[in-house]
């Protein structure tokens, strides 16, 4: 109960629409997140960029004459607060919903009620075959694929690579992964078996002495920073950093991970979607950190927020098309579907371009490798392409 009753305050606080004036323009968008609970090391630095872009638009007036209100709540990586949250957003009249949490389950729901969804988090499943959810970069999966064939393309043995994952027994783990397996295994390596442990594990010991038995070249962390951190402590303090490489999904290679580690994070690869919040080269990251700057009070990144800026962009360009296409008036859940089908070659500030095809919801489906190379995160790969993985 009290968890529910801090939701609705939260809610209520910071998203609840106002009363306006029978001539003031206000479009609302929901936003789920999980900011306390297990997932909340991943989420909460997105959240910061969405919030501060949103702001952001509606100061240089992204969409002319209309005021952009974003909802959100606080799901606490808990179903049922993610669906009475969504609820309240459809009775706040949002024609759209983005989130950072596993969307599967909403496929039926979205399509039933006619609303959009760009998610964060990406399982095959939730975007094969397409729907009404939508994303910005490859799935989980995908992105392994593409860090498979770099693997490749750097092995030098004359045996397969063997490479097993590690993460919570969820479907943001490694069941998010493994419907990669066979085309990495097309590619000539060798899947072991996965290792489950906690989203924040305790000691990982008899997870990664199987693997040392089993002959791991690579283990491949997921979903969070906070999962694989304790698992590269252990691998360290057991002496397998020289035998075993260790690399993961996006998030893993955040700034706390790096921190905490040190030295002892060296080498240490991710598959990213978007470039790392130091290059500040790239429009999109220095606009984030000027936001930060001057809306947030804290300068604080984890090292995969940027998706924030993209996902925020991409939903003013839908709302925009639908507005163009129909009018404020007419605008509904099925408008702004088709002012997201309509975006092609959108390029958000320089982080990727984006393209929507009814056989194809990624929106973007570019890779590149980054590494950990003298206690800095650099790019050690082209931005490559991903193969559609559909389960």
């Amino acid at each position: 109960m009290a968890i529910a009753l801090t939701t609705l305050l939260l809610f209520t606080a910071c998203g609840s629409p106002s009363t306006t004036s029978d001539d003031e323009k206000v479009v609302s968008i929901g936003w789920l997140a999980d900011l306390t609970g297990p997932a909340s090391a991943a989420s909460q630095y997105p959240h910061n960029v969405l919030v501060d872009f949103m702001r952001y638009a509606n100061e240089e007036e992204l969409i002319p004459g209309v005021t952009i209100k974003l909802l959100w709540v606080d799901t606490h990586h808990d179903t049922a607060l993610e669906l009475s949250g969504y609820r309240r957003f459809l009775g706040a009249g949002a024609p759209i919903v983005t989130g950072i949490f596993d969307p599967d389950y909403f496929k039926k729901i979205l399509a039933k009620d006619e609303v959009p969804m760009i998610t964060l988090a990406v399982t095959a499943e939730s975007i094969y075959p397409p729907g009404w959810i939508y994303t910005i970069y490859p799935t989980w999966a995908e992105s392994f694929a593409v860090w498979c064939q770099w693997v490749m393309d750097n092995w030098k043995e004359d045996r397969p690579p063997r490479i097993a994952l590690m993460g919570p027994d969820t479907l943001a783990g490694p069941p998010a992964i493994e419907p990669a397996t066979p085309y990495v295994e097309s590619l000539g390596i060798e899947m072991l078996p996965s290792e489950f442990v906690p989203w924040v594990p305790l000691d990982t010991t008899p997870q990664l002495l199987r693997l040392k038995e089993r002959g791991a070249d690579y283990v491949y962390l997921c979903p969070i920073w906070t999962t694989a951190l304790p698992v590269l402590k252990d691998a360290q303090r057991l002496g397998l950093k020289d035998t075993i490489r260790f690399a993961g999904v996006e998030n893993t290679q955040a700034q706390g991970m790096l921190q905490a580690l040190g030295h002892d994070a060296e080498g240490y690869t991710v598959p990213r979607t978007c470039p790392w919040w130091e290059e500040t080269d790239i429009p999109g990251i220095q606009l984030m950190q000027d936001l930060r700057r001057k809306y947030g009070g804290r300068f604080d990144f984890a090292g995969d927020e940027a998706n924030g800026i993209v996902a925020g962009a991409v939903t003013i360009e839908a709302i925009k098309n639908a507005i163009e296409d129909v009018g404020y008036e007419n605008l509904d859940g099925r408008a702004v579907r088709k002012g997201l089908d309509n975006i092609k070659n959108l390029e958000p500030y320089g982080l990727r371009v984006i393209t929507y095809t009814p056989e194809d919801h990624r929106g973007s489906s570019n890779i590149a490798v980054y590494q950990v190379v003298n206690g800095q995160v650099v790019r050690v790969s082209d931005w490559l392409v991903a193969p559609i993985i559909a389960p």
